[in-house]
C-alpha cells in the first residue's frame, strides 16, 4: 500500500497536473488514504484515468529500490520530498522504475507487480484546496470488485433484467411513474370537480353566510384550489 501511494501520485500529478502534492497519508494493512492538493472535486473521468495509470503500473512490474543519498544529489534528481518537512543530509530515496522519484523511509515492494491491483474507493474534500482519496489494493481490490458486482447482480435480478440493462430499466420505471403521478392528479381533479355540486348543495347557513363543510380522502393543496 506504500508503493501504491507513491504510485498514485504520479498518476495524480499526470493527470490534474504539477500542483498537486502530498498533503497527508495512511498506509494501513487493508487499505490506504492519500490527502493532496487540488481545488476541485475530481470528475469519474479523472479517476479512471489515474486509477488505469496506476494498474498499467503495476502490470509492468518495474523494480523498486531504495538508494541512500545526499540532500543535494536527491534534489538534483529530482526526488519528491514533502513540503515543509527537515530531512537530515543524507536521505533515503525510494525509485519505482520510470514512475517515480521520493524521499520516504517507508516499507516498499521490491517491484510494482507485487501491490497486485489497485481500486479506488472514494475521492472526497478532506478541507479546503485538499482532496482525500481511498483505496485498496490486491486481494482487498479484488475483493471490492467482487462486492459491486454482487450487488449489480442483486440489482437485476430485482427488476428482472440483465446488469448492463439496470440503467434503461431504471429510467423506464422512472417515466412510468411520472405517468402514474400524472394520472393520478388527474384523477383525484376529476373527483373533486365532480363533488363540487354535491359539496354546493350541501352547504349551511351560519349567521347569513354559506358554509361548506367536507372531508374530502387523498386531496392535495393543487386539488383543493
Amino acid at each position: 500500500n506504500h508503493t501504491a501511494t507513491h504510485l498514485l501520485q504520479a498518476a495524480l500529478r499526470r493527470t490534474l497536473g504539477d500542483h498537486v502534492a502530498q498533503s497527508g497519508s495512511a498506509v494501513l494493512a487493508d487499505r490506504l488514504r492519500f490527502d493532496f492538493s487540488h481545488h476541485e472535486a475530481m470528475t469519474r473521468d479523472e479517476l479512471a484515468q489515474v486509477e488505469d495509470a496506476v494498474n498499467l503500473w503495476v502490470m509492468a512490474n518495474a523494480p523498486v529500490c531504495a538508494t541512500e543519498m545526499a540532500l543535494d544529489e536527491a534534489r538534483e534528481l529530482g526526488a519528491m520530498a514533502l513540503f515543509g518537512e527537515k530531512y537530515e543530509d543524507t536521505v533515503r530515496v525510494v525509485r519505482a522504475e520510470g514512475v517515480s522519484l521520493e524521499l520516504c523511509g517507508g516499507t516498499h515492494c521490491q517491484s510494482t507487480g507485487q501491490i497486485g491491483c489497485f481500486r479506488i474507493l472514494h475521492e472526497g474534500s478532506a478541507a479546503a484546496g485538499i482532496r482525500r482519496i481511498e483505496a485498496v489494493t490486491g486481494r482487498g481490490a479484488l475483493q471490492h470488485i467482487r462486492q459491486t458486482e454482487d450487488v449489480l447482480h442483486s440489482v437485476a435480478d430485482a427488476l428482472t433484467c440483465k446488469p448492463a440493462e439496470i440503467v434503461s430499466r431504471l429510467e423506464g420505471l422512472h417515466k412510468r411513474i411520472s405517468e402514474l403521478h400524472a394520472d393520478l392528479k388527474a384523477a383525484r381533479e376529476l373527483s373533486a370537480a365532480t363533488s363540487l355540486d354535491d359539496l354546493v348543495a350541501s352547504a349551511q347557513q351560519v349567521s347569513g353566510v354559506s358554509l361548506v363543510t367536507a372531508n374530502i380522502p387523498g386531496a392535495d393543496r393543487d386539488a383543493l384550489a
